[in-house]
């Protein structure tokens, strides 16, 4: 029996939260979700505006009072003056984990040179593991997948969440195979 998880998905988007267009971050993130883990997950969703206190409040309260141990964000990761998702969650966090951003740059440098303008980042706070992603699906799918070669960051997420204390994240090989050490694996148990 798979642990159930609390996921938090946020859409930081200013016209996107005016309702000047739908949000296509929120269900991009929330099918490739469904499709690589095969826990059960509860999703937290939020679509606020870029506002740094705003993120930042947010992400304090999907980790702190709703119990989410990984909370994923879209959009504002840019060069931008409103583009301050990075700053928020660097507000909040205990950690930085740069790592992260950088294998998400590296992937999305195979399709655009403009992927070094890219500031996303990921922090641990508490027992949860935040991640900074793109605002595009197709983007927020390579970087959490991969690519033929290259490795998506979400192979580093299920350890990454048991280091800190979270619950066990099982994925779905035919999408992401997560890697964790021998010692931390567990084995499936055959019959009798």
């Amino acid at each position: 029996m798979n642990d159930g998880v609390r996921i938090g998905v946020v859409s930081c988007s200013d016209r996107a939260s005016r309702g000047v267009y739908q949000d296509q971050g929120l269900p991009a993130l929330k099918d490739w979700l469904s499709s690589a883990l095969r826990n059960p997950i509860e999703f937290v969703e939020r679509l606020i505006p870029d506002d740094r206190a705003t993120i930042a409040s947010t992400l304090r309260e999907l980790v702190d009072d709703a119990g989410c141990h990984l909370v994923l964000t879209t959009g504002g990761t840019g060069p931008a003056p409103r583009d301050v998702t990075p700053d928020a969650t660097l507000d909040v966090a205990d950690r930085e984990m740069p790592g992260f951003g950088e294998q998400m740059r590296q992937i999305s440098l195979r399709f655009v040179p403009t992927a070094i303008l890219s500031r996303q980042t990921a922090a641990i706070r508490g027992q949860a593991l935040i991640l900074n992603l793109p605002g595009q699906p197709k983007a927020i799918a390579e970087t959490l997948g991969g690519l033929p070669g290259t490795p998506g960051i979400f192979a580093a997420v299920p350890y990454c969440i048991d280091l800190v204390g979270g619950p066990y994240l099982e994925t779905d090989p035919e999408m992401c195979v997560a890697f964790r050490p021998k010692s931390a694996s567990r084995l499936p148990v055959g019959p009798g």
